[in-house]
C-alpha cells in the first residue's frame, strides 16, 4: 500500500462524504495524524474515523469547517465536564488545531465496542417489559440518572452515544454535553426533558414500562427524579417532533439519506444500502423485468426480484392515461406517500416491510411514474393464513390484537384494509399497499377511518364464521 496522501481541511471540505483514504493530516503542534477509516461524514463540516496517532488508535473527529472552532471547543468542554463528573468517556489523547485550518479532536479508540443502538436492534422486536430489554437499558439509564444528578444533560441522547466496551458503559459525544449547574443535581422538570429525549426514541408500546424504566434511572438521579405524568406529556411532544424531523429527512440528503434531484428524476434511497441498490435504481424496469411478475395492472405493476441474495419488491405506480397523468402531475406519487407512510409506521414500532428506495419521474417539479423499493415479505396473507372456521392461533391472535392496538393508540388508518394486505410474517403481522394510510389529528377523524377499516377487514369472512365473531370481538369498537 502506498504511503498515505497529506490533505487540509479546503481539500476534506471539497471531498464531502467520501474522502480519498487514508490520508495524513498536519497537526498545529507538528505531529501527524493518519485516517484509516470512516465512521461518520458531515460534509463540509466534520468527519469521524479511525485514525493513528503517535503510534497509537485513535477516534479522530476532525473539525473542518470554516467556523468549525466552536464546534471543537464545546466538544473538548463536554469530554472535560464529563471527566470532571466522574463519568466514563472515552480518555482524551489530544485536541489541536490542525495545521493547515480546522481543528482535531483524539480520544482513545475502544476496540471491541459496540453501541446500544446496535445492541437494541436485536431486541428491540421483544415484548415491551422482556427483561432483557430491560437488562440492555438499564445501565444506559442509570448513567444518564448519573449525568443528571451532576448537573449535566446530553443535547443529542440516543443509544448511539451510550458505548459498551469491555463490560463498561461510557457516554460519548461530548459536543452536546451541556453544563446546567455544575455538581448540582437537576430539577425533575430540566431531567425529565432530557430523560424523555431518550424513551421517546423507544417503541411507544414501552410507555406503559415507564415505572421498570424510572425504576433503574431513579437508581442514580435520586431527587433528579421527575414525575411520571409530566414525563408523558414531554415524551409525547418529543416524539411528535422526531416524527416531523425524520419524515423530513426521508425526502433530504443527510446522513440516514442518500437523495438525488434533477429536473427530470427524483430519488431517494437509505444511504446504506445505496452502493448495491445502485443498478435497480438506474433502471428499475430492467430488474423488473428480470424479475417475478406478482401484479400487473393499470394503475401499478408489481415484481419481485432478487438482488445480492436479498428478496425485494419493486412497485411501480403507473398513469393509465393522459387524464389520470394530469391529475397526478402536482401531486405527490403514491410512491412518495407509500414512502412516507412505511417509514412513519416503523417509527411507532409498526410492522411493514422495510422500505428501501424512492424514485420519481419529473419534469421539472410535475411528476410522472414512479417506484417504490421495498424488502420483501415472503409470509402468507391472512385470508390464505387463516381458517375461518375458528379463532386465530394464540400467536397470530396476540399480533393482530397488538397491531390495531398500536394503530389506534397513533390515529393510523389503513384505508384500503383487505386480509391480502396483512401478511403473516412468522411472529408479526405486517402492513403493506400503503398508498392511503393516513396519521388522523383528531381521535373523531381516526374514528371514522377505523370504521371503514374494520368493516373492509371483517368483510373478508362470512359474518356467521368464528373468525369473524372473534375479529368482532377482539376489534377495538368502531
Amino acid at each position: 500500500m502506498s504511503a498515505p496522501g497529506l490533505t487540509v481541511a479546503r481539500t476534506l471540505r471539497a471531498a464531502g462524504r467520501q474522502p480519498s483514504l487514508p490520508f495524513r493530516v498536519d497537526l498545529a503542534d507538528g505531529r501527524q495524524l493518519t485516517m484509516y477509516r470512516l465512521l461518520r461524514a458531515l460534509p463540509g463540516k466534520r468527519l469521524v474515523g479511525e485514525g493513528e496517532f503517535a503510534g497509537d488508535r485513535v477516534l479522530a473527529k476532525l473539525f473542518i469547517g470554516r467556523r468549525c472552532e466552536k464546534h471543537w471547543h464545546q466538544e473538548a468542554a463536554g469530554l472535560a465536564a464529563l471527566r470532571l463528573a466522574g463519568l466514563p468517556t472515552p480518555e482524551l489523547v489530544a485536541a489541536t488545531a490542525m495545521a493547515a485550518g480546522g481543528h482535531a479532536l483524539l480520544t482513545v479508540f475502544l476496540d471491541p465496542a459496540e453501541n446500544l443502538a446496535e445492541s437494541w436492534a436485536r431486541l428491540s422486536r421483544r415484548t415491551p417489559g422482556n427483561a432483557d430489554a430491560l437488562t440492555l437499558l438499564a445501565p444506559a439509564l442509570r448513567l444518564l440518572g448519573r449525568l443528571h444528578a451532576a448537573g449535566l444533560v446530553q443535547d443529542d441522547l440516543h443509544l448511539g452515544n451510550f458505548l459498551r466496551h469491555d463490560g463498561q458503559l461510557f457516554i460519548i459525544d461530548g459536543d452536546a454535553v451541556r453544563v446546567v449547574r455544575r455538581g448540582q443535581p437537576l430539577a425533575p422538570s430540566e431531567a425529565g426533558s432530557n430523560l424523555a429525549v431518550l424513551l421517546a426514541q423507544l417503541p411507544p408500546a414501552w410507555d406503559r414500562q415507564l415505572a421498570a424504566l424510572l425504576s433503574a434511572y431513579g437508581e442514580a438521579a435520586g431527587q433528579c427524579l421527575p414525575e411520571v405524568a409530566t414525563l408523558r406529556r414531554q415524551i409525547e411532544r418529543v416524539r411528535a417532533w422526531r416524527l416531523g424531523d425524520f419524515l423530513g429527512k426521508t425526502v433530504r440528503e443527510c446522513t440516514l439519506f442518500a437523495v438525488e434531484h434533477s429536473g427530470r428524476r427524483f430519488s431517494a434511497v437509505l444511504r446504506q444500502e445505496a452502493d448495491w441498490l445502485a443498478p435497480i435504481l438506474a433502471s428499475p424496469d430492467r430488474a423488473m423485468a428480470a424479475g417475478t411478475l406478482l401484479k400487473d395492472g393499470a394503475t401499478c405493476t408489481v415484481a419481485r426480484v432478487e438482488v445480492s441474495g436479498r428478496a425485494l419488491v419493486i412497485k411501480r405506480y403507473n398513469l393509465k392515461d393522459l387524464r389520470h397523468a394530469l391529475g397526478r402531475l402536482w401531486r405527490p406519487s403514491r410512491a412518495w406517500h407509500s414512502w412516507r407512510e412505511a417509514h412513519r409506521l416503523r417509527f411507532f414500532g409498526i410492522a411493514t416491510p422495510a422500505p428501501l428506495a424512492l424514485i420519481e419521474e419529473r419534469v421539472g417539479p410535475l411528476r410522472r411514474r414512479a417506484w417504490l423499493i421495498s424488502e420483501f415479505c415472503g409470509g402468507p396473507n391472512l385470508l390464505v393464513h387463516l381458517s375461518a372456521n375458528c379463532p386465530p392461533p394464540p400467536a397470530e391472535a396476540r399480533a393482530i390484537v397488538a397491531l390495531f392496538g398500536a394503530m389506534g393508540e397513533q390515529r393510523i388508518s389503513h384505508g384500503d384494509l383487505k386480509a391480502t394486505n396483512l401478511l403473516w410474517a412468522g411472529d408479526r403481522v405486517e402492513l403493506i399497499d400503503l398508498d392511503a394510510v393516513a396519521q388522523h389529528r383528531t381521535p373523531a377523524a381516526h374514528a371514522r377511518a377505523w370504521k371503514r377499516d374494520r368493516a373492509r377487514l371483517l368483510r373478508n369472512w362470512p359474518a356467521d364464521c368464528a373468525l369473524h365473531r372473534w375479529l368482532d370481538e377482539q376489534l377495538p369498537a368502531p
